[in-house]
């Protein structure tokens, strides 16, 4: 499904079956061009699609990128430098070294502060005896350091990080810092704004939840209205029942 959320109001304001560009499409076409002129910020993953819809519905919209996925591109990159380094060491029949590359996986992938004793140890062996891949590791530290920065010291790291990686010879990360070079202005709109898609997510795990705790939907449409009545804020009138009424008391 494509699930639309206000960043304002924390709430599910639009979902439908389908995820490509006539599905967003559609949603910009209901709320209409006066509408879609007034929305100011779009957050999103790096899918190009989404950013080329957002372009031609909302004239004065700046999109910005969810971080989590940039750093998941460097992890992802990280891995296949991982790899690369251990089918190596297995064609050149070094089996130690190739069971040692393939322990380290989680060392390299974790977050430095979140590495027991034995992990911290698996790393500065990887920085021993293979200097790429703990190159490797050390461009994924930046970028991601860049991310937690925000605003002008994220982006001035950001700027550092894409010299660095353009230069570096590691092919995958050549690769990511030319990816990164076209998402650049809504990274760094992230950056500068703190915006991100933790909200959507959030919203898309607790979808999820709806789905598991009814063992699943005949169609997509239950599960919509469901989700809206959840999480959209509807409150519509059940029969036979009345609906609150306020009361104002005055001070006598």
């Amino acid at each position: 499904m494509t699930v639309i959320v206000d960043h304002d109001s924390g709430r599910l304001v639009w979902a439908t079956p389908g995820h490509d560009k006539p599905t967003l499409a559609s949603f910009f076409a209901v709320l209409g061009p006066e509408r879609c002129a007034r929305i100011g910020m779009v957050s999103s993953d790096g899918a190009e699609w989404i950013g080329d819809v957002v372009a031609a519905h909302c004239p004065n919209a700046t999109r910005t990128m969810d971080a989590f996925h940039v750093v998941s591109w460097a992890t992802d990159a990280l891995d296949e430098v991982r790899r690369d380094v251990w089918n190596a060491a297995r064609r050149a029949g070094d089996q130690a070294l190739a069971a040692q590359l393939k322990g380290a996986r989680y060392a390299l992938w974790k977050n430095p502060e979140h590495l027991t004793g034995r992990q911290q140890g698996k790393l500065s062996w990887v920085a021993k005896v293979n200097e790429r891949l703990y190159r490797a590791y050390l461009l994924k530290e930046e970028l991601r350091l860049a991310i937690r920065l925000k605003g002008d010291e994220g982006n001035a790291l950001l700027a550092h990080w894409l010299a660095w990686a353009s230069r570096c010879r590691i092919p995958p990360f050549v690769e990511l810092a030319r990816t990164i070079r076209r998402h650049r202005a809504a990274i760094e709109a992230a950056l500068t704004s703190g915006l991100s898609n933790a909200l959507v997510e959030s919203v898309n795990t607790k979808i999820r939840v709806i789905t598991r705790v009814a063992f699943g939907f005949r169609s997509p449409d239950a599960l919509i209205a469901l989700a809206m009545l959840s999480l959209g804020g509807c409150c519509p009138d059940l029969p036979g029942r009345l609906r609150p009424v306020a009361f104002e008391a005055i001070a006598a």
